[in-house]
């Protein structure tokens, strides 16, 4: 599994936006999963744009292994990549109890913790494979719909960015078929 986190342009305002200094602009910062192939499996509900990943991550990490369990994913010892700005001692933590294996380069700023740091797992063939998540907000950027969020409602946006999944996953089938 890739985790990754994406801020969004937000230009009508609306719930779970705010100002985000590095995009000179209102956003939302909604976090996707995807598969190895990369394909979107879910994203958390959309927060705040001046927030950064690692906001109520704990939280948002719980929704989206629900989703998973809910789909029939057992989240038990899959391996989680993820890049240098979720390391925290919290998010590993939650990754440990839902013993999910979390993969994640050690962040240079996390000076406090450097002698935890030798017992933390990180596998760079492994790390890798995180392309894939950045290819899929790729994909994603294809629907202009959702570069620029004009809804102003989150189950409206949160409901167009799986209509986006369906679509990409659908056309990968027809894809495969066609060969």
């Amino acid at each position: 599994m890739q985790l990754d986190g994406s801020h969004t342009p937000c230009k009508r305002g609306g719930a779970a936006v705010g100002y985000q200094g590095r995009k000179a602009s209102k956003t939302s910062n909604t976090l996707y999963l995807c598969d190895n192939q990369g394909q979107m499996l879910c994203c958390a509900s959309p927060q705040e744009g001046q927030h950064n990943d690692l906001f109520e991550l704990q939280t948002l990490f719980d929704e989206i292994c629900n989703f998973l369990t809910k789909a029939g994913i057992d989240v038990k010892g899959l391996f989680l990549n993820a890049d240098a700005g979720f390391d925290s001692k919290e998010f590993r933590k939650a990754c440990e109890q839902k013993e999910v294996i979390a993969n994640i380069p050690h962040n240079p700023r996390n000076k406090k913790e450097i002698e935890s740091r030798a017992y933390q797992y990180f596998d760079e063939e492994l790390y890798k494979q995180r392309y894939v998540i950045e290819r899929a907000n790729a994909w994603q950027d294809q629907f202009k719909a959702l570069i620029i969020r004009y809804e102003t409602r989150v189950d409206t946006w949160v409901n167009l960015l799986i209509l986006s999944f369906m679509v990409i996953f659908i056309r990968r089938i027809i894809k495969k078929n066609k060969s």
